[in-house]
């Protein structure tokens, strides 16, 4: 059995003290505040709650100050080599020319965006805000599952987790030494400034929402508080002349750097799909132009599509001449023929996910999967392999878990959150998800997971 690790001791010992009541009953009054607060979010699927807070764990997720260097470390090398090559399938394609990504794969997929070719962008910074999903193995080592670089969410309930630890626990936080989480907001509109148009001398920065309907609408409000800028949805703004305007009382005011919360789908109804009531009608065009900034960029899909992710660590070597500091989980990629046999042929030992879905939908566990399940997802695979991949079954680390009657081991991973304008900045910490269904691995909020306060110790790099 593994040891406790050293740098939570004094945390253990605290939490020690207290008797499983008492963290209970603590743990329903941090959950009963979420819910006064208005911190939740919108299950689409369940026609039975339609607002739901994400259930939150008292029990914090502790990162070593040497561990979180490692990490960070990590993910900015990966937000530098996704930028590097959303500026390359943009303009020269050189990893396309030279075999190292397949060019169907990026040109055949939906989130490619031709109108992006040739269009430069501030700083070539594509993704100003990425999320990036971690893991860790029984070996100990972190890995990453998946990139978020369209629309990440979840940064909210990381400050929110914060602040909620700082009034349920502030005896177990004292004198501890970690590392805040509350300049978020600072920092993101810092970068929503630096790459808005040259010249403009006190730019104007909005949050863009679908509306109160989207299932993260309470990120968008928190986030443009924490911002201190207004929060718009598309009937706010309108284009004229190729410049982008916000109604007010007071008639049009200019627009210079718009954070949206919406896919490239819904953005334009002009440029993209037609029926869309929720984007500003000539959008794209000002954007091509240079007048307005948006984070992130439009096209940025076809970066963390679940297929492409396979070829991040070719990405690195071929642009940064570097191998990766945190590795893929293992991946086949179900297009390329040997992948899709040893998937069929191992279909019960492994992880099937849809290249296309998000939330943990569409996904098959095999060895938890019905022969049933089993069977239709082998008929989906060999209906449309290039929709899917396969990895195998990470036996995911585990934290204590305040569950009914005990402290109990579950599943967690981790999304650290990184901001890139000039440089790239990332939070100290990030969400750690847990799946609160005894023996699960899907942490995901939408299938029942919850979600832990994430404490990065004092003492690494700054």
């Amino acid at each position: 059995m593994d040891l406790p690790a050293e740098h939570t001791a004094l945390i253990r010992q605290r939490l020690a003290a207290l008797d499983f009541e008492e963290l209970r009953r603590r743990a329903q009054d941090a959950e009963r505040e979420l819910y006064n607060l208005g911190i939740t979010f919108i299950v689409y699927s369940d026609k039975d709650a339609v607002d739901r807070i994400l259930p939150f764990d008292v029990i914090p997720r502790v990162i070593s100050a040497p561990e979180w260097s490692h990490l960070e470390a990590g993910v900015k090398q990966r937000v530098a080599a996704l930028n590097l090559f959303l500026h390359d399938i943009y303009h020269d394609q050189k990893i396309l020319r030279d075999g190292i990504i397949p060019r169907e794969l990026v040109e055949g997929n939906h989130n490619f965006r031709p109108q992006m070719i040739g269009l430069d962008v501030p700083f070539d910074t594509y993704i100003h805000i990425m999320g990036t999903d971690l893991v860790r193995d029984r070996h100990g080592t972190f890995r990453v599952l998946e990139d978020n670089g369209r629309v990440p969410s979840g940064v909210s309930y990381v400050v929110e987790n914060r602040h909620m630890m700082q009034r349920v626990f502030p005896d177990l936080m004292q004198d501890i030494g970690i590392r805040p989480v509350d300049n978020y907001g600072h920092r993101l509109l810092d970068a929503m400034v630096e790459i808005a148009p040259q010249g403009v001398d006190d730019p104007q920065v909005v949050l863009l929402s679908p509306g109160t309907y989207n299932s993260a609408y309470f990120e968008h409000i928190f986030l443009a508080r924490e911002m201190g800028v207004p929060l718009v949805e598309g009937r706010d703004l309108v284009v004229e002349n190729d410049r982008v305007y916000m109604k007010t009382t007071n008639g049009l005011a200019p627009v210079h750097s718009i954070y949206r919360r919406l896919d490239d789908a819904f953005l334009d109804p002009q440029a993209f799909n037609p029926d869309s009531l929720l984007g500003v009608p000539g959008i794209l065009e000002a954007y091509r132009k240079g007048n307005v900034a948006l984070a992130n960029a439009i096209g940025t899909g076809v970066a963390d599509d679940k297929a492409v992710y396979c070829y991040v660590p070719r990405m690195i070597k071929y642009y940064l001449d570097q191998d990766p500091i945190i590795p893929n989980v293992d991946t086949r990629i179900c297009r390329e023929d040997d992948a899709l046999q040893y998937t069929l042929d191992h279909l019960s030992e492994l992880v099937v996910k849809p290249v296309g879905e998000a939330g943990g939908y569409g996904i098959t566990i095999g060895p938890r999967a019905s022969k049933a399940e089993l069977e239709d997802c082998r008929a989906k695979l060999l209906a449309d392999p290039a929709n899917y991949i396969s990895q195998p079954v990470v036996d995911l680390s585990v934290c204590p878990t305040v569950c009914d009657d005990a402290i109990e081991p579950r599943h967690v991973d981790l999304r650290p959150f990184a901001i890139t304008g000039k440089s790239t900045w990332v939070l100290p910490g990030g969400l750690s998800r847990v799946a609160l269904k005894k023996g699960t691995l899907i942490v995901n909020s939408s299938q029942g997971g919850g979600s832990k306060d994430t404490w990065v110790l004092e003492g690494g790099a700054a």
